[in-house]
């Protein structure tokens, strides 16, 4: 019986000592930290790594961690300064930088943290209008960091970064916003398409003014060569003309044979026949009749005789055509024999 009572006494004993060295041995993990209060005081913080405490005397609080945190809050409605309300859901990142601090300056920070972001949110937003809120995130952002970092330093947490996730008017709002961004859309698109067909019909224009400058540089120079031809032609027949010296038999002869053509327009209605008509006639007969001086031209008998039969059928057609003409004429109650060749060049047509 002293035996087992003796067994079991050292089993106790050595149990009690495996438990108060385990109690005696705290490992702390990277990044964590752990306060200790000795008989109800604050002793010291446990760092990362091994550590030994008095067992039963120092009582050691759960770990801390000192890693960087994201919390996330529930929407909180806030008044704008326009008095509208709208749903902000933010985001807040902070740290611990002080163990001690955190577990004894504060009973819950995380409870703290997320009221004081609610109340400076609704300070910052309330100063502004919904139009300045929708647009104004970075300023809302920072001015909520400063507040909060300046009011948590003393429970020994940094905050780091807040961020607004979402801000969401009410839908009345909402369905006015779309209208108004419809509308300029609509709008955009109408002074695009006004635009281009302004672009376009100035194009447009630019084309049509180039090419009748075009037409008109070639319609100048086609009348241009025309008229240079026209006088070349002139030229050329004048050259000829008074080279081969033509006697005013000849013309006169030439005359008669252009005067039928004046009645073959239709708008000839009235012509003038000059008096000097009957002298051609007499002057043509004339030459006709008598012997044609020689030229070098007219040497070969055979070839003289052959152009004095040739003039003699021109000369009876032109008198027969005259005579038609003057005929015509009469009828027509139009015939005006002038004086002399001096007055008919005030009418219609002038004579040779």
């Amino acid at each position: 019986m002293e035996i087992s009572a003796l067994l079991i006494a050292g089993l106790v004993l050595a149990v009690l000592a495996i438990f108060t060295v385990l109690r005696a041995v705290r490992i702390v993990p990277q990044a964590r930290a752990r306060n200790v209060e000795r008989l109800g005081r604050y002793n010291r913080t446990l760092q990362p790594g091994l550590n030994f405490v008095i067992p039963y005397i120092d009582r050691v609080y759960p770990a801390i961690d000192l890693r960087e945190q994201v919390v996330s809050f529930q929407p909180q409605p806030v008044i704008t300064e326009d008095n509208l309300v709208v749903e902000i859901d933010t985001v807040l990142y902070f740290q611990v930088t002080d163990p001690r601090a955190a577990a004894y300056e504060i009973a819950s920070y995380l409870q703290a943290v997320e009221q004081l972001t609610v109340t400076t949110l609704r300070n910052v937003v309330g100063s502004m209008d919904l139009e300045k809120t929708l647009t104004s995130r970075d300023t809302i952002n920072s001015q909520l960091r400063g507040v909060l970092d300046e009011a948590t330093g003393k429970w020994g947490i940094r905050v780091n970064r807040v961020e607004i996730k979402a801000i969401d008017p009410p839908k009345t709002i909402k369905d006015a916003m779309e209208k108004q961004m419809r509308a300029e859309r609509d709008k955009r698109a109408a002074i695009l398409s006004a635009e281009g067909q302004r672009q376009s019909q100035i194009l447009t224009a630019e084309g049509d003014k180039q090419a009748a400058v075009l037409r008109a540089e070639g319609n100048r120079t086609a009348e241009i060569l025309k008229a240079e031809g026209q006088a070349r032609a002139i030229d050329q027949v004048f050259q000829a003309v008074h080279r081969n010296d033509p006697d005013p038999k000849l013309l006169a002869y030439q005359y008669l044979q252009t005067l039928p053509q004046l009645a073959k327009g239709q708008g000839n209605t009235f012509f003038v026949i000059p008096s000097e008509v009957t002298a051609a006639l007499s002057g043509i007969s004339k030459a006709f009749t008598e012997a044609l001086p020689k030229s070098p031209a007219t040497r070969d008998t055979t070839v003289r005789e052959g152009l004095a039969e040739q003039a003699a059928d021109d000369a009876a057609r032109a008198a027969e055509a005259a005579a038609e003409a003057v005929a015509d004429a009469a009828e027509a109650d139009s015939i005006r024999p002038l004086p002399s060749a001096s007055s008919s060049t005030n009418n219609r047509h002038d004579g040779p």
